[in-house]
């Protein structure tokens, strides 16, 4: 099982408390694991990713292992820490301002 932890608007919005536990068929990709996560939850459709490109919202980065990879391909392959469930993949709402 795949642990995706979202920003609370996202939680809210999915009507979900603390992480979210994914079934994900290999390979374990950013791609795969978004996929599962809005066949789970189709409310979160287009709120991470737009609906026609499927590229990352803006205010969203992605962390893997304590690492940004909000600009990797979709498609690499995630570690095993994540694959395993020993740590959790981090879709985080990004913070802008002036």
């Amino acid at each position: 099982m795949i642990r995706v932890v979202l920003p609370a608007h996202l939680r809210t919005l999915a009507k979900v408390n603390g992480d979210v536990l994914l079934d994900v068929a290999n390979p374990v990709t950013v791609r795969t694991i978004l996929n599962a996560l809005e066949a789970s939850y189709p409310m979160l459709e287009g709120t991470i990713r737009d609906h026609g490109t499927q590229k990352r919202r803006p205010f969203l980065r992605f962390f893997v292992c304590s690492e940004d990879w909000s600009l990797e391909s979709p498609d690499a392959l995630l570690p095993e820490a994540i694959a395993s469930g020993t740590e959790p993949f981090y879709v985080i709402g990004a913070i802008a301002g002036g």
